[in-house]
């Protein structure tokens, strides 16, 4: 599929923000990659274009039923200047399996990829400088076609947009402390769990807003059936140090598949370091922290990239861990992936792409 160009006219272009006060997700680049289906003709009209409203009927499909799925990478400005994606390919084909659950048209994985770089070549002058910033990437997939009615829809728009971020969380990369909720749950086996679609978002927000009224950054949800087995974090997979394993929940179909978790595993298998993916109740993890076996836990995800807790609250339970402190695991990982995202080491896995 061609690609077109239609670039932002000078008097268009927006000055580049404070790279000391990014924060996340406030402020967005000045062009788009874009491209539409209609059913019986497929994927067409990809293009770069300036970034700008869309215009979507008040039935737009996606309003009303929720087709809207999304992805997050991010584009790191490493050694020499150079422009450095992490698993973009990873990514895309983890949205198509979204795409294929939520019966939306799947599209081709090289065509965006393509657009992605055109994009990001268009836009270098975003990719921050500034240490620890980087240029985070939302592809984004929504239904467009006019209609009540509960069923696919026949028309789709795809769009990739970029914003230049600092860290995450508040505390960088100082332990954060998360709350367990029992109250409400995210997601079961043969639901949709297991993929970026909007619902699952907005289904959180009530459960996150309460654990931050109460001094906490984020929420940790349980099963959805027995309601104490760990599953996730609100943004992140996670992982727990109890004696010499390092376990993580098992993808069980409500757990989505994170790429930094995968390469997680890799690198501390890579290490000679035995990790189990085995299902793990809260009460286990209390135990641990009560008998001095539990060394560590920390969260994998784009944004934060590895995020480690310092405590952990369940039920009015304090569960302290590593006395608050950063573990020695979740630091060599976070510099060991930093390391390979800005293209500072060697990729044994050929997880980087350089611009």
């Amino acid at each position: 599929m061609e690609i077109r160009q239609e670039k932002a006219s000078e008097n268009e272009l927006q000055s580049k923000p404070d790279e000391s006060a990014l924060g996340f997700g406030k402020y967005l680049s000045d062009h788009m990659f874009v491209m539409k289906y209609d059913e019986g003709l497929g994927w067409h009209d990809a293009v770069v274009e300036k970034y700008q409203d869309f215009s979507l009927d008040p039935a737009a499909m996606a309003l009303h039923y929720g087709q809207a799925i999304f992805e997050g990478l991010k584009a790191y400005r490493g050694k020499n200047d150079q422009i450095y994606l992490f698993r973009p390919q990873a990514n895309f084909e983890r949205m198509n399996v979204s795409a294929a659950r939520m019966c939306m048209p799947e599209f081709p994985v090289d065509t965006v990829c393509e657009g992605l770089k055109k994009l990001l070549e268009l836009e270098k002058g975003w990719v921050p400088r500034a240490k620890g910033a980087t240029l985070y990437i939302r592809p984004t997939m929504i239904a467009t076609e006019a209609g009540l009615g509960v069923r696919p829809a026949k028309q789709y728009l795809f769009f990739i947009i970029l914003s230049p971020v600092g860290a995450y969380y508040p505390e960088g990369f100082d332990p954060v402390k998360i709350f367990v909720t029992d109250k409400y749950v995210r997601a079961v086996p043969g639901g949709v769990g297991h993929v970026k679609t909007a619902g699952n978002y907005a289904a959180s927000i009530m459960a996150a807003v309460e654990a931050q009224e109460q001094g906490y950054t984020q929420v940790l949800w349980l099963d959805a059936v027995e309601r104490k087995y760990i599953e996730e974090v609100g943004t992140m997979n996670i992982f727990f140090v109890i004696g010499d394993e390092v376990i993580t929940p098992p993808l069980s179909g409500s757990i989505l598949p994170g790429i930094t978790r995968d390469s997680v595993i890799q690198l501390a298998r890579d290490w000679g370091i035995t990790v189990q993916e085995k299902r793990l109740t809260i009460d286990d993890v209390l135990a641990a922290g009560e008998n001095g076996t539990l060394k560590e836990i920390f969260g994998t995800g784009t944004a934060a990239v590895i995020s480690p807790v310092g405590e952990l609250n369940y039920k009015g339970t304090i569960c302290p861990v590593n006395n608050g402190k950063t573990g020695e695991l979740a630091q060599r990982l976070f510099d060991e992936l930093q390391d390979i995202q800005y293209g500072e080491k060697p990729d044994p896995h050929n997880w980087v792409v350089q611009l």
